[in-house]
């Protein structure tokens, strides 16, 4: 049943599928030789694609690995009673850093950080803040106040409520504002590749430079894909984090 289960997991499919495209692109060549026939070559060859994979995955991963330790901390501050007068001001900044272009953000971080791969993660690390903080902050005030309160009544300090009932509890709510980000930024870090990042958008930027489609839908395709395995396996933990927390909750109340 549950190997049953598995084979029938759309995030193994499209991982697959993912997979190979970008391990065999050339496998393709004679597909994009009939499709393009005056564009030499049809297969994007000056980066590998495995090589661009990695580079656009270690820039979603750090920013987004910064933007959910300075967002769910942030989130924290707020939400106690110390931090309170400051919700506001989090959530002005936060927005800002959401609706500022990251095109804009590049063109100023680069005079500043220079070109590379710096400006792109300060770029995806803005845009990514928002979601995060606005989920932390309804997931954590969205834990039942009987709950707060019976941690309390077993001597519970604040840190220890925090991290073994607050945290926990608001894990699904957090994780939809983390599933938000880090796709977005996986879409968004194509734009790098503008100031010099490698990234899965270097195809896409060179064949519309150079007026070969190939390349586009070659970069575009797989940054899709990329996106798609991504929110598939958020998903999937999004869905055990709730059967969790339910069961959590019921012998909470048993």
């Amino acid at each position: 049943m549950k190997g049953a289960r598995i084979l029938a997991s759309p995030v193994l499919w499209v991982g697959l599928f993912f997979a190979l495209l970008l391990w065999r692109m050339d496998a393709l060549k004679p597909v994009f030789q009939w499709g393009f026939p005056g564009v030499e070559p049809p297969i994007y060859q000056r980066s590998s694609f495995p090589a661009l994979f990695l580079s656009h995955l270690t820039l979603v991963a750090a920013s987004s690995l910064a933007a959910i330790s300075v967002g769910v901390s942030l989130a924290v501050f707020v939400t106690r009673p110390v931090g309170r007068d400051f919700r506001m001001m989090v959530n002005a900044l936060a927005t800002v850093g959401q609706t500022f272009p990251p095109a804009a953000v590049l063109a100023i971080a680069v005079p500043a950080v220079g070109f590379g791969s710096r400006p792109t993660m300060l770029a995806l690390f803005l845009y990514g803040l928002l979601p995060i903080i606005e989920n932390a902050i309804a997931g954590l005030e969205g834990v039942p106040r009987a709950v707060r309160e019976a941690a309390a009544g077993l001597g519970f300090s604040s840190w220890r409520q925090l991290r073994d009932v607050e945290l926990p509890l608001a894990a699904p709510v957090i994780l939809s504002g983390i599933r938000v980000s880090v796709t977005i930024a996986i879409g968004t870090a194509t734009i790098g590749s503008t100031v010099g990042a490698l990234t899965l958008g270097t195809p896409i930027f060179n064949g519309l430079v150079a007026d070969k489609l190939p390349f586009v839908i070659e970069g575009a395709v797989l940054v899709a894909l990329f996106a798609i395995v991504t929110d598939l396996c958020f998903a999937n933990l999004d869905r055990w984090l709730r059967r969790e927390t339910r069961q959590a909750v019921s012998e909470q109340h048993r």
